[in-house]
């Protein structure tokens, strides 16, 4: 990683400032997550530059891209960091009150809202000064890799199998069901395994190209086919295109509790004996004992215990 003519300079900061130099691909933006001074940052390339024997960064006309050295670079930069994590975390210390960690979250768009709220209004309360980012699963979204690089902390997922190599605690389970307008027809009719053949259904676009869903793998398993009419990319779209329709969304009760409380929908009881929607939260053995995360990780879990214990909405008919 080092050449020889800087073999004693390269630190842990330097080290930092380089993996976010390159994944941001920008001074100023590194200055600004650093909550340093831009020329403070320009000097920083500029001893790694001297230190590293590589521009690292070079200017095109989108803006700054990375050398291929530099790219090659990066991984074994997150990879000795994440050792020199390991070697230290015994001393560190993690003051909810002062602290101003970056937790950075990975979960699927139709993670219950009541869930995301808790967390967020916990943080708020306990973690004034603490950023949160929430970054969006898609199928083209490495989560393993980024878990493993420390470009995400905790990845919240529902997969009927999930990675193996990843540490995992159970969040919340919760039941599926269909959401619909309130003028559906089936509203007043009832809701049969024939007739959720015969619906026109809207779905969502796969979140990771590797697992198969909850629902998909169950219609699979019992071979029942269903007209996949509309195809979105946000399960978030889904609700606001059932008002009008005789669409029909297959989701998880929070998901569509907290919808059909404020659009004209209905929640109906799904005529297919759906498992429970498992929620859960994996993480990298690289953070496993770091006082920080395992703060968050406790909170996540303390915040999918209120949702349990909660009172089972009714069935609104």
């Amino acid at each position: 990683m080092t050449s020889r003519r800087g073999e004693d300079q390269l630190d842990s900061h330097l080290l930092r400032m380089f993996c976010l130099l390159i994944s941001e691909r920008s001074v100023s933006r590194t200055a600004l997550k650093l909550n340093q001074s831009q020329p403070a940052v320009s000097l920083a390339l500029k001893r790694l530059r001297a230190i590293l024997g590589d521009p690292l960064l070079v200017r095109e006309k989108s803006g700054m891209v990375p050398t291929e050295r530099a790219l090659t670079l990066l991984t074994h930069a997150k990879g000795a960091l994440a050792e020199i994590d390991r070697m230290t975390v015994a001393l560190e210390s993690f003051d909810p009150q002062t602290s101003r960690q970056v937790f950075r979250i990975g979960a699927p768009d139709y993670l219950a809202p009541l869930f995301v709220s808790k967390v967020v209004e916990r943080i708020r309360q306990e973690a004034p000064y603490v950023q949160l980012n929430l970054q969006s699963l898609g199928p083209d979204f490495d989560f393993e890799r980024s878990l493993a690089e420390g470009d995400l902390d905790v990845v919240i997922g529902n997969w009927p199998e999930p990675p193996p190599r990843m540490h995992l605690s159970m969040l919340l389970e919760d039941e599926i069901v269909c959401l619909v307008s309130a003028r559906h027809p089936l509203v007043r009719k009832g809701f049969s395994i024939e007739d959720y053949q015969r619906a026109v259904h809207v779905v969502p676009m796969p979140y990771s190209i590797s697992q198969r869903g909850v629902i998909d793998a169950m219609l699979a398993s019992h071979r029942i086919a269903r007209d996949e009419r509309v195809v979105v990319q946000s399960f978030t779209l889904a609700p606001h295109l059932l008002t009008n329709t005789e669409l029909v969304f297959t989701t998880t009760r929070h998901f569509a509790s907290f919808y059909a409380d404020f659009l004209p929908l209905c929640i109906l009881p799904s005529p297919i004996a759906f498992p429970a929607m498992r929620f859960y939260q994996l993480w990298h053995e690289r953070n496993h004992l770091s006082p920080a995360h395992r703060w968050i990780r406790r909170l996540l879990g303390e915040c999918g215990s209120q949702i349990k214990s909660a009172a089972t909405p009714p069935v609104r008919q």
